[in-house]
């Protein structure tokens, strides 16, 4: 688990989100720690009273928050201080919104579910960067609401000072024993480098045309070929087999440092 942890990144949500609320301007309508009437009713399958609402507790509000909010954008395995923006815009704006703007910061296509190729473009990216090319984006699509005039200032004091405390979140993870060390970070980066080349659809792409075209010349017919899908096809392989091999090294060193 990344270094903002759920309880953590709870806290931060709870500090903004506070208690019973109804907004005459807020599209959300009536809400308790953050939580709309519309989501307490899908999470528990059935209409909900307003009195419901105002009933809510603060641990129901958790469990409902790591459920459909935390788990949903696998926050667990993004990076520390990225996790945390992630979560806190998932449920400022909903996991399907927040999870394609990490994918369109990230240069992966924003379908909105987190899978292999957004967790490896993520980890290949260095994470304080990457936080506030996210918030940026974030600020951004949040000015675009037909609500921002009248909540502009608590959005923009809410992503700064999400953005705030998440990248230093990342620096201590950047800085804790155990992480990359300033002896090995030249290492480091050619190692990044390395996976970022793997990680491009453009050297895949020119690489199955080379295919192509050398088996044309043997007599093979390549015509019928989609080169695009066939791309796609190898660009997922091993984007799924850089996280499942990152995943075992990273399982692997923290059971040394554990020893």
């Amino acid at each position: 688990m990344a270094i903002a942890s759920f309880d953590e990144a709870l806290e931060s949500v709870f500090a903004f989100e506070g208690g019973y609320v109804d907004h005459p301007l807020d599209p959300g309508g009536a809400t308790k720690f953050g939580i709309t009437r519309a989501t307490l009713r899908r999470v528990r399958g059935r209409d909900v009273a307003l009195a419901e609402v105002m009933a809510l507790t603060r641990h129901e509000a958790a469990v409902i928050y790591r459920q459909h909010y935390w788990l949903a954008v696998r926050a667990d395995e993004l990076p520390a201080g990225v996790d945390l923006v992630v979560f806190d815009a998932a449920v400022h704006s909903g996991p399907a919104r927040a999870v394609r703007l990490l994918q369109q910061v990230a240069g992966v296509a924003a379908d909105g579910r987190v899978g292999p190729v957004t967790l490896a473009a993520v980890a290949a990216q260095p994470a304080i960067p990457l936080i506030e090319r996210y918030c940026a984006a974030r600020l951004g699509f949040l000015e675009q609401l037909r609500h921002f005039r009248f909540f502009r200032r608590g959005w923009r004091r809410r992503v700064e000072q999400v953005e705030k405390r998440a990248k230093q979140l990342a620096a201590q993870a950047a800085a804790t024993p155990g992480t990359m060390s300033s002896h090995t970070a030249g290492k480091g980066r050619d190692m990044s480098d390395t996976k970022s080349i793997f990680m491009s659809r453009t050297v895949w792409a020119n690489a199955v045309g080379m295919v192509a075209i050398l088996l044309s010349l043997v007599g093979v017919e390549t015509d019928g070929i989609d080169t695009g899908a066939f791309t796609d096809a190898l660009l997922q392989i091993v984007a799924g087999v850089s996280f499942v091999v990152s995943t075992v090294f990273r399982v692997i060193a923290t059971n040394r440092l554990g020893r």
